[in-house]
């Protein structure tokens, strides 16, 4: 029998996460933008609307009505669909990310994520892989050497950095011995994994970075030599398309960010049993305060000082040569990562095995391991430096 209430569930649940992605996207732009100006002792957007909140909507109005160009001997059909194939994966993926725990009303548990799949983290994985296939054709489409030059250097950088980021994947799948994304973050319960590899969420940051083409990592669309790169051809809302891609995808690698490494939607592990912990159901009815509200609220504060972290990366480092940048994927990041999950199963075994207080031996050993990257990234700069001169 077709049960339609739970049809009727998923379709509210997937539209309303679609909105507050969509909504997320345009006042990332904002947030961004007074960040970096506040950063660089600039204004910022300041016109429309109360310090500038209003923005977002004119330059969504803006795009809306600008005259849309398209090449003469372009693919038609592929330029259209590069950018649809490039901004929906970075939607779909916000679907295994758990929001929260649930709520009931109507006599129905109502659960704060789309789908719980047992495997959300080769979920993500797969889903993400896909991103690249739009900007590549977004470039070989556009009948332009620039843009096809931008789109090589994306599926170049993100195969590169694809393999640390499936590492670091696999580590936060040891520390909560399942790939769920539930589940990972029940583990979290008394401590985040944060604590236990350090390095290990250091490193995801610095490989999502890169996936999501934020500077330094910004190589497909740099401007000094390809004018933009792989969307150089594209105007108003297809281009509009690709910046939301961005943005969503900063906000998605951010919260899968702080599912695996920081908690997710549990409450901060210092602050159990403390106020934040007593039940107002007085004041709610039946609907509990800790298994609802702040849940959603716990993770936006993460994802929101994460995103902090993305824009001062923007707004501190320059953007590096490509030789480096894949230098420093294949020959820094990926070792690493390898390093790091070798000593998260032996530290993981030592502890089951041996003594509980040996999984303290990860960390101590992944810092061990990011010192010596950053000594030998630093010898190499050095060493470079020294046959230039």
């Amino acid at each position: 029998m077709l049960d339609w209430t739970f049809w009727l569930e998923m379709t509210i649940k997937a539209f309303a996460l679609i909105m507050i992605v969509l909504g997320g996207f345009a006042y990332l732009t904002w947030y961004e933008r007074r960040a970096l100006a506040r950063i660089q002792a600039r204004i910022g957007p300041n016109r429309v609307g109360p310090q500038g909140l209003l923005q977002p909507i004119a330059d969504a109005v803006k795009l809306i009505f600008k005259e849309e160009l398209k090449p003469v001997k372009a693919d038609k059909i592929v330029f259209f669909l590069a950018p649809i194939v490039t901004v929906v994966p970075a939607t779909v993926l916000a679907a295994v990310i758990p929001w929260g725990t649930s709520f009931m009303l109507f006599g129905r548990e109502i659960r704060l994520y789309v789908a719980n799949v047992n495997v959300g983290v080769l979920y993500i994985t797969a889903i993400a892989s896909i991103a690249v296939y739009g900007i590549v054709l977004a470039g070989w489409s556009s009948n332009n050497k620039y843009a096809m030059l931008g789109g090589l250097r994306a599926s170049a950088q993100m195969i590169s950095y694809e393999l640390s980021l499936g590492l670091c994947f696999v580590t936060a799948i040891l520390l909560g011995n399942s790939m769920s994304l539930v589940d990972i973050v029940n583990a979290q319960r008394d401590m985040w994994f944060v604590l236990v590899q350090p390095v290990g969420a250091l490193l995801f940051f610095i490989v999502t970075l890169a996936e999501v083409s934020r500077s330094p990592f910004d190589m497909p669309e740099a401007e000094q030599e390809l004018t933009s790169g792989y969307h150089v051809e594209y105007s108003g809302m297809k281009f509009a398309l690709f910046f939301m891609a961005e943005y969503e995808k900063m906000i998605i690698v951010s919260a899968i960010l702080a599912t695996l490494f920081f908690g997710g939607y549990r409450e901060f592990w210092f602050l159990k049993d403390t106020f934040l912990s007593i039940d107002y159901s007085w004041l709610l009815g039946s609907w509990h305060i800790t298994n609802w509200f702040l849940g959603p609220l716990y993770i936006f504060l993460k994802v929101v000082v994460l995103l902090f972290f993305m824009i001062w990366v923007r707004a501190t480092l320059p953007r590096i040569r490509y030789d480096r940048l894949m230098s420093f994927g294949w020959k820094i990041t990926l070792p690493l990562s390898l390093v790091i999950v070798f000593f998260t199963a032996t530290g993981i075994l030592l502890a089951q095995d041996v003594n509980p207080l040996y999984i303290w031996l990860t960390p101590v050993l992944s810092i061990v391991a990011g010192m010596f990257a950053v000594v030998m990234i630093y010898w190499s700069l050095r060493r470079k430096l020294h046959e230039r001169a």
